[in-house]
């Protein structure tokens, strides 16, 4: 998540330098073979240009609005679980028991398994979400410019150590016995929450919480499955590629045919307004091809870029609120702040 209040000139020489490039390569061009070599049978009227231009502002627009709702719909998916995780460690630290023969302190190792438990399945569940699917930029093998977004991906994890150190948390987090278990399972966060509710049910069952403050702490494990499977749905679901092709399809086509209509507009105002054209040309296509990464990149919340859900932070936010409440105040984790203006 980009946390600066604008976006500075690295953030967008970032996404759009290289297009930058070949669009000034592309007007430049143009305009030199008009004035050079008069290749005036290459100009077309401005006017379908134009029409062309604005099909694909509407597009764009379109491809823009549902790329947003697909991020925000992410984040509101990472604001309930941060609501459901807080309910759900209260209720296991007040939970008590009448029954003697459990102790005090077996009692207190339940709860902190639990609560445990529940903090490695925030983390394996932000792992599980971060593989690349084959529509995102990271694993595109077709994709001119991977190299470039894997780049990008390097260095966001270079700047945030604790980006792929979730082994290390699970090994805190689980038994040496669920630890293990990692490799068996497809979906292993799937299987952390159904051993909850096993535990939560043992409980019960030795009563040592009442059947109510089982409901309870079924229904926050519940909720939990609703909003794997809602994040799920965006990761494995892609924005409909016939909506995004065509998007970038026509936008390319646009800002091709844009300088063999603009040239001939600037040239009415004489030789210099020829080569004025270059400038306004460059500024033109770079706008659209702005609002075309923007889309682009947006769609895909839990791509590894600095566009996503900052899911590492809420993970370490809701880590520390856990601990707390079960009176830890030594050996928290730090929060994890923003780097270079990207929160992860």
């Amino acid at each position: 998540m980009i946390t600066t209040k604008y976006v500075n000139y690295k953030q967008v020489l970032n996404l759009s330098g290289i297009h930058l490039i070949w669009i000034s390569v592309w007007c430049t061009l143009i305009t030199g073979l008009f004035y050079f070599f008069n290749w005036h049978w290459m100009i077309i009227p401005w006017v379908p240009v134009a029409l062309i231009g604005t099909a694909e502002a509407f597009l764009v627009g379109f491809k823009n609005n549902q790329a947003y709702d697909r991020l925000w719909e992410a984040r509101k998916i990472w604001g309930g679980i941060v609501n459901s995780s807080r309910s759900f460690g209260s209720m296991v630290y007040a939970f008590d028991t009448k029954n003697e023969e459990v102790g005090a302190f077996d009692l207190e190792d339940r709860r902190k398994r639990i609560i445990h438990r529940h903090i490695a399945w925030l983390y394996t569940f932000r792992e599980q979400l971060l593989v690349p699917a084959e529509w995102e930029h990271i694993s595109n093998e077709e994709d001119s410019f991977k190299n470039v977004d894997l780049k990008r991906h390097r260095l966001i994890k270079a700047g945030f150590p604790d980006y792929g150190r979730t082994p290390i948390f699970l090994h805190k987090y689980l038994s040496e016995e669920e630890f293990e278990l990692q490799s068996d399972y497809k979906n292993f966060a799937t299987y952390l929450i159904s051993q909850q509710a096993k535990e939560i049910n043992e409980l019960k069952n030795e009563k040592i919480i009442s059947e109510f403050n089982q409901v309870q702490l079924q229904n926050c494990l519940n909720e939990f499955y609703n909003y794997q499977g809602q994040a799920e749905r965006i990761k494995k679901f892609p924005s409909p590629r016939q909506f995004a092709s065509t998007a970038f399809v026509f936008n390319i086509l646009f800002i091709l045919l844009l300088p063999l209509g603009l040239v001939n507009e600037f040239a009415k105002l004489g030789d210099w307004g020829i080569w004025t054209s270059i400038p306004f040309c460059i500024t033109i296509g770079w706008i659209y091809i702005i609002m075309e990464l923007v889309g682009d990149y947006s769609e895909n919340p839990f791509g590894g870029l600095m566009f996503d859900v900052p899911m590492l932070s809420i993970c370490r936010a809701i880590e520390i609120d856990l601990l707390q409440m079960g009176g830890g105040h030594e050996d928290l984790p730090e929060p994890i702040s923003s780097k270079n203006g990207v929160l992860v």
